[in-house]
């Protein structure tokens, strides 16, 4: 047995690093990938585009524009002269916030009075507009807080010494600059390996069977196992020199803190990809052609990924789709990642994840083992 399965594990090497191509695709578009989302996968919102429409023309008024323009999140981009021009530019889309200072701002200020100030926010993106709104939110009552004492340390100095205040500390644990690439660069090393492997694995048959070779295969003296085992043991150490190969990337190049063990990681990337091949192969069984895999397999990575929690929250998705969550891999395993990276947490915590993803991996392997030998029969 070990002479046949060497013998297939020589030849599937052979196959696969023969191909200039095949040896670029292994490793160029993982790291060109890691390096694409890394960027563009964020929850920050910087340089929102901003136009103002300053109707009081005093100096309160251009105090607070000023906060906008200094301010990182927004970009002011114009100055209007009436509303009709900046609900133009809105529309267009030139701009995504509108800040409206309303005649007799510095006035209402100046009395004590209440002195409204209208923000316009393209909702077309909701997840930005409501993170714009949030920023405009907090300048405001910035200003609005130093207005009030300023007023009051004048009227009532006294006063204003004795005025009790609650002042809020937060303590951010894990990541204390809250910096949402921490967040995501994890999440991104789990799903590249996702794709690639699934990928990876549903060639692994069909292309066998689609060129004719699978048959002259079945009929030499080697068996189904050892022949599945051949097909899958050298994609196995290609995907974990893949993963070892993301994760350093993303870990340096975006300066993700690594706080826990690589044995940690390691075991749970082992299991997370056992998974992933016996679903690779299950479509490589069903599939009859490459074509038919690639589709089967975009079918299947979409989903995983949008349910795995990787952008958006599980908890606020529909309880049908929550349930469903659980039958994904990579949900358990961006746990496992994100815990081992950020937090620096070990088995003693991560042992659900990681029974979760053996199990799974377990009845993919068993189920395309079956269903290999069914297919061949």
């Amino acid at each position: 047995m070990r002479r046949r399965l060497g013998q297939m594990l020589v030849k599937e090497f052979l196959q696969v690093f023969r191909d200039k191509r095949a040896r670029f695709l292994l490793i160029g578009p993982p790291i060109i990938q890691m390096l694409l989302f890394g960027y563009a996968a964020t929850l920050e919102v910087r340089h929102v585009p901003t136009a103002v429409l300053d109707l009081d023309q005093s100096r309160q008024s251009r105090d607070l524009i000023a906060r906008f323009s200094s301010s990182p999140y927004f970009d002011v981009r114009d100055y209007v002269s009436d509303r009709q021009q900046l609900a133009s530019e809105i529309d267009r889309g030139d701009v995504l916030l509108g800040i409206e200072i309303r005649a007799g701002f510095a006035r209402n200020l100046l009395a004590g009075r209440m002195a409204p100030v209208q923000a316009i926010v393209d909702g077309t993106d909701s997840n930005t507009a409501l993170v714009a709104v949030g920023y405009v939110n907090r300048i405001a009552d910035g200003f609005s807080r130093e207005r009030s004492d300023d007023r009051l340390a004048l009227s009532a100095p006294l006063l204003a010494s004795d005025i009790p205040r609650v002042d809020l500390d937060s303590r951010p644990w894990f990541n204390s600059n809250l910096q949402s690439r921490w967040f995501f660069v994890p999440g991104v090393i789990g799903s590249l390996i996702l794709i690639e492997i699934v990928l990876l694995t549903a060639f692994a048959v069909v292309r066998e069977r689609e060129i004719g070779t699978l048959e002259q295969i079945m009929v030499t003296p080697i068996r189904r196992t050892e022949f599945i085992l051949g097909k899958t043991i050298p994609f196995f150490l290609i995907g974990l020199a893949d993963t070892a190969l993301i994760a350093v990337v993303g870990t340096f190049w975006f300066h993700v803190p690594f706080r826990g063990s690589i044995a940690v990681l390691g075991l749970g990337a082992v299991i997370f990809l056992l998974s992933m091949f016996g679903t690779g192969l299950l479509i490589s069984t069903v599939s009859a052609n490459q074509q038919q895999a690639m589709v089967t397999a975009f079918f299947f990575d979409i989903p995983a990924i949008i349910f795995s929690g990787f952008g958006f929250p599980i908890g606020s998705m529909p309880e049908i789709f929550q349930k469903l969550s659980y039958l994904d891999p990579l949900r358990y395993f961006l746990v496992v990642i994100r815990g081992v990276y950020l937090k620096g947490v070990g088995v003693e915590t991560l042992w659900p994840q990681m029974a979760a993803m053996a199990a799974f991996a377990v009845a993919a392997l068993t189920i395309s083992a079956l269903r290999f030998q069914k297919s061949v029969e």
